[in-house]
């Protein structure tokens, strides 16, 4: 199992351009880590994740494995930004980006959907999955932290 995560998300010799564009959040003043919360039901998956973000010094993210405490963890956080996976047990992906976009509190805070359901071709095509970007699994680090960052970058010019 642990093979397939790490192809996962390990980063690749893909055409991937990555660059760190979050030097336009220290332009703001902004220079303490980025909070990220992960929510998957893979425990596996967002560990490793967790680990590969966090070691870029960049962001400190907290992991979210069941679905039906997304939303109080997402309160007691305050992420950044959301990664969130489509297909879990109990509550899909779907449904906690609901709850969150009708929190007053969480409501701006960007979220990613993560996602097995759509190809390479489809997330880089401009969709939206109820108005929010997702990403094609499987995904390299570079890609992900690209995404994040132009999310960030986003936020932060609104």
């Amino acid at each position: 199992m642990n093979n397939i995560i790490e192809a996962d998300f390990l980063p690749r010799g893909t055409d991937v351009n990555f660059s760190w564009p979050g030097s336009a959040l220290r332009a703001f003043g902004v220079n303490e880590k980025r909070r990220i919360l992960i929510v998957d039901n893979d425990r596996d998956t967002t560990h490793l994740v967790k680990v590969l973000l966090e070691r870029t010094g960049h962001y400190l993210v907290l992991e979210e494995n069941d679905a039906t405490k997304a939303h109080q963890s997402a309160r007691n956080f305050r992420p950044d930004l959301i990664l969130l996976d489509i297909v879990m047990p109990e509550r899909d992906g779907g449904e906690v980006a609901a709850q969150i976009q009708a929190d007053a509190e969480l409501h701006r805070t960007p979220i990613i959907f993560l996602t097995a359901l759509v190809t390479k071709a489809e997330a880089k095509s401009g969709l939206r999955i109820q108005g929010h970007s997702f990403l094609a699994k499987p995904i390299g680090i570079p890609e992900l932290i690209n995404a994040i960052e132009e999310h960030l970058t986003a936020r932060v010019a609104v």
